[in-house]
């Protein structure tokens, strides 16, 4: 059996509320075990036999289309690839440090194109850096997240990034800590 982290898009945004224990049985009904949630944000761990994260991610969206009647964009990650996400240190250590910046980490479905990845990297500003490393990017933050324009500027769409959720660094520490107990 292996375990997995499944990071739902959107969930308990807007009109799209599910309770968390609603959230576990859905996972249930799919045949996973250990199944448990991890904030209410759509965080998910499980356990199951399957190995292709791509067929899980799409058996998940289909699942939660029939059950809540709108689309889920899904996420699938192992908990090893979590705790070398959560491990990885993508900008400088005075940035890592920096109390006032938050990093935060888009989880794709298949890396970027180098293209894709080159316009994000061109979004940089001197409040925002990115970076992508295999099927995620970094976000780093130099102020207050919401407080951001880079992801309403004209660069940022002329980059047009695929579906993606994110989360911040910190949440995936913890996650990535906590995943084996769950």
């Amino acid at each position: 059996m292996t375990r997995y982290v499944a990071f739902l898009r959107g969930i308990n945004l807007g009109k799209r509320r599910v309770k968390m224990d609603r959230l576990r049985a859905l996972f249930e009904e799919l045949g996973f075990s250990r199944v448990g949630t991890f904030i209410a944000s759509g965080n998910v761990l499980f356990e199951t036999k399957m190995c292709d994260d791509g067929k899980l991610a799409q058996t998940i969206e289909r699942h939660l289309r029939k059950s809540l009647g709108y689309e889920v964009d899904t996420f699938v990650r192992t908990c090893e690839e979590i705790a070398v996400v959560a491990a990885y240190q993508p900008f400088s250590s005075a940035d890592l440090i920096d109390s006032a910046n938050t990093i935060h980490v888009g989880f794709l479905k298949e890396p970027l194109t180098k293209e894709v990845s080159r316009k994000l990297l061109a979004c940089r500003t001197a409040v925002d850096e990115f970076c992508v490393d295999g099927r995620e990017f970094y976000w780093l933050c130099r102020i207050k997240s919401h407080e951001s324009k880079v992801w309403n500027s004209p660069q940022m769409r002329i980059a047009a990034l695929p579906s993606a959720t994110m989360r911040n660094l910190t949440t995936i520490r913890k996650l990535a800590a906590l995943a084996p107990v769950l």
